[in-house]
């Protein structure tokens, strides 16, 4: 059978990558299925074959011990979906941190009693099991539940071992206290560093139950508060939309919610709202601002007849568009599609810690039964057996392992935010090693994303009597476009004021939309426009046309022009020879046309340029890197990004950008400078050089100390202290990151 339907599942229970892959192999086992489930997203993408039912994914997912469930219907109106999801997220980890602050009051003094006998008064054992009880019990019921799911359908996780290893060490504690010699009024726990076997019956481990418990609930806590962004690019992208427009009823504006728009409907756009859905204007003219959608730093004229796209900002005149495309079909809808396949496409990234807990937890219980039936049928000593098997489970509790990863990142994360940069979490950090080419979006991340009055050519001889002026070229020229509201005015404006100072004001003025202004300033009769203005007043225009020239004439006569250009950034060549440095090629991609993509390119020092691509194919273009065998970063700010940053090996977006970028990227550079694009690469291989090591550590000490456990020279209480100073070690290591400059 070939796989001809796709579908979309939501995957609840999942606790760590191992839990995805397990997932993943389930659903692959099946007749006709390919599966990819991304733990980040909790999301299972199948593709099936015909005769299959979705009920059946759903029970294979079940068997496997996880739920699923099919996203409800696309809404017409998304934004309140998300909401409602993105509620959920904070929920969870609020709960997650709440049981950590209680688990840590709690667990903080029985831990201090344990190692300092000094601290140690009379029945300090049964106030150290009153706190601890709450920790092992309510702290780490997440992982007691994981674990016995794991076991009815025949599985180990981290969770396994977390769980097995703590109540082993609550309920030794347990039978001394009550069967033993722990419990006795005057009882004082020696902490004696020689590595030879305690008595069992007056050793207790609450320290080690509870403080277990603790780190590894700060290691889970950091993971939710990383992953409660994950489907915030989506929610982003529809957030852009307008939510109400007005529709014209029999003649009449009636505002409805943009949910209720049908195709066919007439509604009206005034300057500065959001054009609610796709659509044709039926009447009117206006510039429009579609930077955010296609990259375009230039605003687009349009007028009767012409195709508007929903998202995009009206910024002058009063527009009547019929709706063409309403809901799931607007490109805006079809910009969320993309990110959300382009996230689900990318390659699962599993962490070193889960994928050899495959291995490692089925390992260290079979030791620790082993060890507990050598030792009794070796001696007899039932104390002695299961001291040496609790210690081998001990030893074993994955607490520098569970802080290997998050400290690091923790401590990357905030060293980032200080030099401006936002690291998502550690799937990121490993696509940053690789990396060879650097994508740049031009506008907004190499240019400042604004129009600015760039340069002015005066005409002399045969196309004016006397030779004009620069300056009054920008006096009178600036004057007429101050009384228009077209961005392009704007801009001719206020470089005109910068550099002449007061403007006269016009004496009349009118707007020829699509084409420019003319009036009357200081007596002569101004046209400041496109050269169509001109030409339709028979003034001869020199030389061909450019894109972001303004022409400018009077009394009959073409004076000069005025370039209107998005300004280079003035750090954007230092951050090109930076990118370089750390040996990434530079690309530059642009949805404007070429001549101003090759100017922009060749004032940065950058030699490949690709231009004049839709957002759907700056994705394509990333692709095409892909697949030539380069590991690409891609920079950008706009929502005409997002899909692109998603698709990228890593997605480094402007800070001062849109959030649909922002949350798509891997990396934002929280000031907007290209110049942190080069430290954020740095820090982040820097990050997962420390997390590589932390980890390393983690097993190593494991894989030592487990024989020692196992021979009996390694008591649970020396255990726990190796525990602690394994994770002192990993958090100290952690903590070089702060160094970073």
């Amino acid at each position: 059978m070939t796989a001809t339907l796709t579908t979309e599942l939501t995957i609840g229970g999942m606790t760590c990558a191992s839990c995805a892959a397990r997932v993943e192999k389930k659903l692959n086992r099946m007749d006709g299925v390919t599966a990819t489930v991304n733990y980040a997203t909790e999301k299972a993408k199948i593709s099936y074959a015909q005769g299959i039912e979705v009920a059946d994914l759903i029970a294979t997912v079940v068997k496997t011990g996880y739920s699923a469930e099919e996203p409800p219907p696309p809404q017409p109106e998304p934004s309140k979906e998300g909401k409602d999801a993105d509620s959920r997220e904070p929920e969870a980890a609020d709960a997650l941190r709440q049981r950590l602050l209680v688990s840590a009051v709690l667990a903080t003094p029985v831990v201090l009693w344990a190692m300092i006998p000094a601290l140690q008064f009379d029945n300090w054992q049964w106030l150290s099991l009153t706190l601890a009880s709450p920790v092992v019990v309510w702290g780490g019921l997440p992982f007691h539940r994981a674990a016995w799911t794991n076991l009815r359908h025949g599985a180990a996780t981290m969770d396994t071992l977390v769980s097995v290893g703590t109540l082993a060490a609550f309920g030794w504690s347990l039978w001394a206290l009550f069967f033993g010699h722990a419990g006795l009024p005057g009882m004082r726990h020696g902490f004696d560093l020689t590595v030879t076997r305690a008595d069992g019956a007056a050793t207790i481990y609450l320290e080690v139950a509870a403080g277990v418990i603790t780190f590894i609930l700060l290691g889970r806590y950091l993971e939710a508060r990383a992953k409660r962004t994950a489907g915030a690019a989506l929610r982003a992208l529809m957030e852009l939309g307008a939510k109400d427009v007005a529709v014209l009823r029999a003649g009449t504006e009636v505002r409805i919610p943009v949910a209720e728009l049908r195709a066919g409907d007439l509604f009206v756009v005034r300057p500065g709202e959001k054009i609610a859905t796709d659509g044709t204007v039926a009447e009117g003219a206006s510039a429009i601002d579609a930077s955010l959608l296609t990259g375009e730093s230039l605003p687009v004229d349009v007028s009767t007849g012409d195709p508007v796209t929903g998202g995009c900002v009206n910024t002058s005149g009063r527009l009547v568009v019929r709706a063409t495309r309403v809901g799931s079909d607007t490109q805006l809808a079809r910009m969320a599609r993309l990110v959300e396949d382009a996230q689900n496409g990318k390659a699962q990234v599993q962490r070193l810690a889960d994928r050899i807990s495959a291995v490692f937890v089925p390992v260290v219980l079979l030791l620790a039964l082993g060890t507990l039936a050598a030792w009794l049928l070796a001696t007899g000593d039932t104390t002695a057996s299961f001291t040496a098997a609790v210690a081998v489970l001990i030893i074993a509790c994955p607490c520098a392992l569970g802080l290997a990863t998050p400290t690091a990142l923790m401590v990357g994360t905030g060293r980032g935010a200080q030099l401006g940069i936002l690291i998502k979490g550690p799937e990121v950090l490993e696509s940053t090693r690789r990396v060879d080419t650097v994508v740049l979006d031009k506008t907004g991340t190499v240019t400042t994303g604004h129009m600015e009055l760039v340069g002015v050519r005066v005409y002399g001889g045969v196309y004016g009597a006397e030779r004009t002026g620069e300056e009054e070229l920008l006096r009178l020229a600036g004057a007429l476009e101050h009384s228009s509201e077209h961005p392009v005015a704007r801009a001719v404006a206020a470089g005109a004021a910068a550099r002449v100072g007061e403007l006269p004001v016009p004496k009349s003025f009118e707007n020829v939309p699509g084409l420019g202004v003319r009036g009357s300033v200081d007596g002569h009769r101004v046209l400041v426009g496109r050269a169509a203005l001109l030409a339709a007043e028979e003034i001869e225009v020199p030389g061909a046309q450019e894109p972001g020239v303004v022409h400018v004439a009077w009394d009959g006569r073409a004076r000069g022009t005025l370039k209107v250009a998005d300004a280079v950034k003035e750090t954007s060549s230092e951050a090109v020879a930076r990118l370089r440095g750390v040996g990434l090629r530079p690309v530059l991609l642009t949805g404007d046309s070429r001549s101003v993509a090759e100017r922009v390119a060749a004032e940065v020092g950058i030699d490949e340029v690709i231009a004049e691509v839709l957002p759907q194919d700056k994705v394509d273009v990333v692709k095409r890197l892909q697949g030539e065998g380069r590991v690409v970063a891609m920079v950008g700010d706009g929502v005409n990004d997002a899909a692109a940053l998603a698709q990228a090996d890593l997605g480094l977006a402007m800070g001062t950008g849109t959030d649909a970028a922002i949350e798509a990227g891997d990396l934002t550079l929280v000031r907007g400078d290209l110049r942190v694009a080069a430290d954020a690469i740095r820090l982040s291989r820097r990050t997962l050089a420390t997390i590589k090591g932390n980890l390393g550590w983690a097993f190593g000490y494991n894989v030592a100390a487990l024989p020692l456990a196992a021979a009996g020279l390694l008591n649970p209480m020396i255990a726990g202290l190796a525990m602690a100073l394994s994770s002192v070690f990993v958090v100290t290591n952690s903590l070089r990151l702060k160094t970073f400059t």
